[in-house]
């Protein structure tokens, strides 16, 4: 097996990790927020730039999750994290671009719906990610990867990508 290749029970278990997104940038806001009454207008934009960075968002996750797999042989989910620290792919201009992509999805899918509570369900769940990433993630990889983590947060920014690598 090449670096670049992924087992089949990584790959089940790494779609399987793909839930937690897909309720928060999915389901709740298909459910409660309007996304499952929105009408694309294609004459108007604003639709269209909703639906551009919603196609991204969703591209940029699934190209994270394969990377976490690829070259961290694990999987997004805090039972099953990489078992390298993964600095390939996007993660080469921003630490966290699997949040990145599902704050994509959002901002995308308020876009299209234009409504203030599917606005403030992101700015609450950015708060709550950030908090997260502060008080657990971070520690837990400076914990498991000590100093190459460090120099990694040296050179790579937690949420504005670097569109130049040192």
């Amino acid at each position: 097996m090449t670096s670049r290749s992924v087992s089949p029970w990584l790959a089940v278990r790494g779609v399987a990790w793909t839930l937690p997104p897909f309720i928060v940038a999915g389901y709740v806001p298909w459910t409660f927020f309007g996304l499952s009454d929105a009408r694309v207008d294609v004459s108007n934009p604003v639709h269209w730039l909703g639906l551009v960075l919603m196609a991204s968002g969703a591209t940029l996750l699934l190209t994270c999750i394969w990377e976490f797999a690829a070259s961290g042989r694990g999987t997004l989910g805090p039972p099953d994290p990489p078992k390298a620290l993964v600095v390939r792919g996007l993660y080469r201009y921003v630490r966290n671009p699997m949040y990145l992509s599902v704050a994509t999805l959002l901002i995308g899918e308020d876009l299209l719906v234009q409504k203030l509570p599917l606005l403030l369900y992101f700015v609450i769940w950015f708060a709550f990610v950030n908090f997260f990433v502060l008080a657990y993630e971070e520690p837990a990889l400076r914990a498991k990867f000590g100093d190459s983590y460090e120099q990694y947060t040296r050179s790579v920014g937690r949420w504005l990508p670097h569109l130049s690598h040192k």
